[in-house]
């Protein structure tokens, strides 16, 4: 494939002189850097780096001929690298059950060009927002879930991703705890709202428990999904002050503007490959 405008993500072992090759590497091939970030983790022995690159001229790169040489070149430092064409959305898949704020918001950006991603499709387990989505000119798949229909119907949701190609998952309010065969394969491919501060008030009702136990600040946590129910890599956050007067509901009202700030500058973030994972946690490149 083709790419004018490249981003490399890559990690290997810390070791003295990684991104001095790397950076080598790209300057042979006439590339013009214009970011480069990194990062040492003292803890995990591990180097993480994001590299924004193009040619002097405009001219195109091959990104299988880099990919290949990229890992051939630099085979002595073990690294994981991916190269992504950086004017190329990413392909995305939204699911949303009933309360739509963050759908809403997602769409308006994608709408108007401001959100690098193309929405592929669009599923959730309640019909409220067909209207919205099919006036979007999405495809709107309607998967209503119970016990007895659980796995036949994330069969379909992934293959649904799948088909279309898709690279990410974003769940806006989807309130159904994926399993973990859906699971399998998606590590950093599924991110998640969650209407807390995590690791605070995990699982269902948070706004409740926050109000039972009377706390001042509430927030909103956007995250990888793994098979561990709201422990994800966590990729962003925000919080909002509150105090005694503020009942569950009136939290929950106030919550909407933080929990669709967060979830988009999570997606962003995703979209413009400024994510690394690292373990349990995440390196991102702002």
């Amino acid at each position: 494939m083709k790419a004018r405008k490249i981003i490399l993500q890559f990690i290997c072992p810390d070791k003295a002189g990684v991104l001095s090759s790397a950076t080598q590497f790209l300057f042979k091939r006439n590339a013009f850097m214009t970011e480069v970030s990194s990062f040492s983790d003292h803890d995990t022995k591990k180097f993480f780096s994001r590299i924004a690159f193009e040619k002097e001229d405009k001219s195109d790169f091959d990104l299988g001929e880099l990919s290949n040489d990229f890992e051939e070149e630099l085979k002595e430092f073990n690294i994981e690298g991916k190269f992504f064409n950086a004017e190329e959305p990413c392909k995305t898949v939204i699911a949303v059950s009933k309360v739509g704020h963050c759908l809403n918001d997602l769409l308006h950006r994608w709408k108007i060009g401001s959100l690098p991603i193309d929405i592929k499709a669009v599923i959730s387990n309640h019909e409220t927002s067909k209207d919205l989505v099919e006036w979007n000119t999405i495809p709107f798949h309607y998967l209503p879930v119970n016990s007895d229909n659980k796995e036949e119907q994330e069969k379909i949701f992934k293959d649904i991703y799948q088909d279309t190609g898709s690279e990410l998952i974003i769940l806006a309010r989807y309130m159904q705890i994926l399993s973990s065969d859906f699971l399998n394969g998606l590590d950093g491919q599924c991110i998640n709202i969650h209407h807390s501060f995590l690791p605070g008030f995990k699982g269902a009702k948070p706004y409740h428990q926050a109000h039972e136990r009377g706390v001042k600040i509430i927030g909103a946590t956007a995250h990888y999904v793994n098979d561990d129910l709201d422990e994800g890599p966590i990729i962003e956050q925000d919080i909002l002050r509150i105090d005694h007067s503020d009942s569950p509901e009136i939290m929950q009202e106030s919550g909407y503007d933080i929990e669709s700030a967060v979830l988009l500058r999570a997606v962003r973030l995703h979209a413009e490959r400024r994510i690394l994972l690292n373990g349990l946690k995440t390196v991102v490149f702002s």
